[in-house]
């Protein structure tokens, strides 16, 4: 089965980086038109995207995981997620 078949959820990697750069793009556009406190919110998400490198989570991987049942590409087996 091919990674982009219909039927194949994706990984949690990749949902996360979906939602990091969607949001960064988002914080740009709305430091451009709107306020440049905006630019807090990327700096949030650089922070989360550490999170994630140094510990194996963040706040939106572990709500991932949980809520729409996301598992890693990484890691197959999800203990060794927790071990990080």
């Amino acid at each position: 089965m091919k990674l982009n078949d219909p039927g194949r959820r994706w990984p949690l990697e990749r949902v996360l980086f979906a939602l990091a750069g969607t949001m960064t793009l988002l914080s740009a556009l709305l430091a451009a038109l709107v306020s440049p406190w905006f630019l807090l919110l990327t700096g949030f998400v650089g922070v989360n995207q550490w999170l994630y490198v140094l510990f194996g989570a963040c706040p939106a991987s572990i709500v991932l995981r949980r809520a729409c049942r996301l598992r890693s590409a990484i890691y197959a087996n999800p203990r060794e997620e927790m071990m990080l």
